[in-house]
């Protein structure tokens, strides 16, 4: 393409007597391309396709704040919401027109792969939106090396019991297993050493031999090991987390499980050019098959009952048939619970939802328990008492309700209760101080009522006095009472000694 100010000086020699063939002589310029720009002007002809795409910026713009930048995510949102067919090409293009580009990172070099020689394990910290709240999960993900095959579940936490339950979730998901697992130098798995000469955790060494392969740490500062693996993260941050709305942990997780087991597999990978799910189909040759009923891992509890039955388990209550105070062995797996009792399994409960708390369960089909847990009265009452002492009691108990960590019912027994102790105006001037320094703590707010008692010149009230007792004979003879009258105690022993007379006469009288 021949710059502007170039055809600006061809037109301006061809206006000043030069002919064409000496500017193509002088510039090395051809005679056709002058002859081109002379006719043009110098000027550059713009043509306007008629085919060209037309997308509505603000679209592209929300598109693009939507899904972070991520280009392939914004193509999949325009085809599947707006029905827009593009090409990846063209919408970059676009964005770079509307300075919404972005530079993309340099990828890693591949490794040869081979089939079914290994698999890759590695996590990954995200922040997701679940609802209205932001939390920190950790993305767990399993990467066939050959197939480019993937699975992904999200977790709160991540410890060595949860990561056996995914990668068992994951092997029974695709039947098979390649023959050594690549993960990074963790201490879920890892014993000590790094790289080649890691040691394994006995009890990790023996999970992986039940479904035939081993764990392979890889050397220290070597990304290019785990490339396949690292590159599926840069996809879940580009491609399945953005532009997507969750509502729970569980809906978080089943569209990550159809991103991961249905989009992808029969999605045209860009740079191997290559369909996982087909590339399956040759692997599987080669992996190492297991069988359909394969014992999940579990961890063993013990725990004791309550004086209803239940016992406790990850902030919830369980009933157990037929036990009272008894030890019980509490079973975890991945998705429930199974107690046992002198080897007899008594209940089996499946795990609720994420975010269950301070729940009671009891079994299907048992019938449930005589004796229930007594709920405590909700503190309604009290805390009304409490709001008619004062605006500044009132607006306390709006901050102190809003603070982090307050029960409300328990600490509105609590100022009830300490309110009863103490008048009005040390209660109320308590009341003030603790929200000046807000303060929640009932200790420090015990001590607090103390202070305002010490600062307080405390009048006791008098009670009413009937002055009419000082005219009483007895007031004035020094005694605190009158007198009793015990004349009638000597009148019941004169009628009891008359009786006794009457009866001695009967029996002198003859028969």
């Amino acid at each position: 393409m021949i710059e502007p100010d170039v055809r600006n000086a061809i037109y301006q020699l061809h206006q000043q007597g030069m002919s064409l063939r000496e500017i193509s002589r002088c510039l090395h310029i051809s005679r056709n391309a002058v002859r081109r720009i002379v006719k043009q002007q110098g000027k550059s002809a713009r043509r306007t396709r008629s085919d060209k795409k037309q997308i509505d910026p603000q679209l592209l713009e929300r598109l693009y704040r939507e899904c972070d930048g991520w280009m392939q995510r914004i193509r999949e949102k325009l085809v599947e919401e707006h029905g827009i067919q593009i090409g990846y090409s063209t919408l970059t293009r676009m964005l770079r027109e509307l300075e919404l580009s972005r530079s993309q990172p340099a990828r890693c070099d591949r490794v040869p792969d081979e089939p079914g020689a290994e698999m890759q394990h590695d996590t990954s910290l995200y922040r997701v939106k679940l609802g209205v709240q932001w939390i920190t999960v950790i993305a767990s993900l399993l990467y066939l090396r050959y197939s480019k095959r993937r699975y992904l579940k999200f977790y709160r936490v991540f410890t060595r019991f949860v990561m056996k339950c995914f990668l068992h979730e994951a092997v029974m998901f695709w039947s098979y297993a390649a023959s050594r697992c690549v993960i990074d130098n963790t201490k879920l798995a890892r014993l000590r050493g790094a790289g080649s000469r890691a040691v394994i955790v006995p009890e990790m060494e023996a999970f992986s031999q039940r479904y035939g392969f081993r764990f392979v740490c890889h050397a220290i500062d070597h990304p290019n090991r785990k490339a396949g693996n690292e590159r599926s993260f840069w996809s879940v941050e580009t491609n399945c987390l953005p532009g997507r709305t969750v509502s729970s942990l569980e809906d978080l997780n089943e569209q990550a499980r159809q991103w991961a087991t249905e989009r992808m597999e029969h999605r045209v990978l860009t740079k191997a050019r290559v369909i996982p799910a087909q590339l399956f189909e040759h692997e599987r040759l080669y992996l190492h098959p297991l069988p359909e009923h394969l014992p999940a891992p579990y961890q063993t509890h013990q725990r004791l009952t309550d004086q209803y039955g239940y016992v406790a388990f990850g902030a919830n209550y369980y009933w157990v048939p037929g036990t009272r105070r008894e030890e019980v062995k509490v079973l975890q797996y991945a998705g429930g619970l199974k107690i046992f009792q002198r080897g007899e399994c008594l209940a089996e409960y499946a795990l609720p939802p994420d975010g269950t708390r301070h729940q009671h369960f009891s079994p299907p089909g048992e019938p449930k328990p005589r004796h229930q847990p007594r709920r405590r009265r909700e503190a309604k009452q009290e805390e009304q008492h409490l709001r008619a002492l004062g605006d500044d009691v009132s607006a306390y108990l709006d901050f102190a309700y809003s603070a982090p960590g307050v029960q409300r019912h328990r600490f509105t027994r609590e100022l009830f209760a300490l309110s009863r102790k103490l008048t009005r105006e040390v209660f109320c001037s308590t009341a003030r101080r603790a929200h000046r320094y807000r303060i929640v703590d009932l200790a420090t707010i015990r001590r607090i009522a103390w202070l305002c008692l010490s600062q307080e010149e405390l009048v006791l009230p008098e009670p009413e006095v009937d002055e009419d007792f000082r005219q009483r004979p007895a007031y004035q003879e020094g005694f605190l009472t009158d007198q009793p009258d015990l004349s009638v105690y000597d009148q019941g022993s004169e009628e009891k000694n008359e009786e006794h007379q009457d009866e001695e006469h009967q029996d002198d009288q003859p028969f």
